[in-house]
């Protein structure tokens, strides 16, 4: 233990002197576009995957509590066991429908929704595509499985069939990517990997978690963005990010590849039921933006206006119309000292550099809001300006 802890101590030491070092600012507040942080002042929240403002919403509130008076705090159980209520059955079904899909499964998270997809449905004889830009959650649970493995690069669709041209010899094979890539707020090519795996005989996953709620006409997600919500063999998503933010995930998909996940999937299986009030809420969450899309209209309004303040400014972004938007640093150290006089002129957001993204790739990651109002938007487009005038990069 004393050697471990020694080895350790050296390696966050050269950590934080490399200007890498992560830290943790506290939050006392609620989630909002406003927040109060631990030196009791307040912030403008420009970080938060808080896309369409429900994280504090007053709707959502009264359902959480409504939730918790009708059926508890917690299962105190697995599903399969004593730990599925009417409402987790409810809110499946209400998934499926929204996705078009035959049934669904909930997870505690969509990383364990990804965790225990592959293993689950493939092996030795199968093979996954993936995108070199995945989510964690799709590369830890692509390790997890015993299937043969290749990747593209981002988006690159030309290796992505080259690969597709020689695996003829596999008992199955499944393109998986992102729907929106995190870090870059780039919207995967959703109507080129459906068109390639239909001619090559694959199936298509798709993470949607940047995408639920906010992204296509009925904001059902990139699927929905490029019209392939039917092409689309499995989704997993999140109620973490754009409905609601508390916690949660799902896989959606063929009635056949959901009972399998029920009966073999290890995280849902070894796992505690997903906490009744967040199931509840989610419900509501999920009927609110099926029946009102005002909130989603409202976000592409403030994502269209900050992108185009930001590169009239001069910075250098990642091109796109997703509400995250990487305004680009490059250099680790500078990113993270922009973050902190940021934070000074009352803008919350976050530098992201290596191992998150590649080395000299340093970026601050904004991410809009329909919470967010025209004033606030403006102060940190200002401050922005500031810091990019401070630091020589515009």
């Amino acid at each position: 233990m004393k050697t471990i802890n020694k080895n350790l101590k050296k390696e966050i030491k050269e950590i934080k002197q490399s200007g890498l070092y992560k830290e943790e600012r506290i939050i006392l507040s609620k989630q909002s576009s406003e927040i109060s942080i631990s030196d009791n002042s307040k912030v403008l929240n420009f970080c938060a995957n808080n896309y369409l403002g429900l994280s504090n919403h007053s709707l959502l509130i009264q359902a959480a509590k409504e939730g918790i008076d009708k059926f508890g705090f917690g299962l105190s159980s697995v599903r399969f066991i004593c730990g599925t209520q009417s409402i987790h059955r409810e809110l499946e079904n209400k998934i499926s429908l929204y996705l078009n899909k035959e049934d669904t499964i909930l997870y505690t998270s969509c990383f364990d929704a990804n965790g225990g997809l592959f293993e689950t449905l493939f092996n030795s004889e199968d093979l996954i595509i993936s995108d070199q830009l995945n989510h964690a959650s799709i590369i830890d649970g692509v390790r997890l499985c015993k299937a043969q493995r290749a990747r593209y690069g981002n988006s690159d669709m030309n290796q992505l069939e080259s690969i597709l041209k020689k695996s003829d010899h596999y008992r199955y094979k499944i393109i998986t990517t992102d729907g929106v890539f995190s870090m870059d707020g780039y919207i995967a090519k959703l109507k080129t990997i459906c068109d390639l795996a239909d001619r090559y005989n694959a199936m298509v996953h798709v993470d949607d978690s940047h995408a639920t709620g906010i992204l296509g006409p009925n904001g059902k997600g990139s699927a929905d963005f490029h019209g392939v919500l039917d092409q689309v063999d499995i989704i997993t998503s999140t109620f973490g990010k754009a409905l609601g933010g508390a916690s949660g995930g799902f896989t959606s998909s063929s009635n056949e590849i959901i009972s399998i996940l029920r009966q073999k999937s290890r995280p849902y299986l070894f796992s505690n039921s997903l906490a009744p009030n967040i199931v509840y809420t989610s419900i509501k969450a999920l009927e609110l933006i099926e029946n009102d899309l005002s909130l989603k209209v409202k976000l592409q309004s403030n994502t269209e206006y900050f992108r185009k303040s930001i590169i009239k400014l001069g910075f250098d972004i990642k091109q796109g119309e997703h509400p995250i938007v990487p305004i680009m640093i490059y250099d680790a150290k500078i990113a993270n000292q922009i973050a902190s006089e940021m934070l000074k002129k009352g803008i919350y957001v976050i530098a992201f550099s290596y191992p998150v993204v590649p080395k000299d790739q340093a970026r601050i990651r904004v991410q809009i809001s329909a919470d967010h109002t025209a004033e606030q938007l403006n102060q940190a487009i200002n401050a922005f300006q500031y810091c990019g005038e401070k630091y020589q990069i515009i």
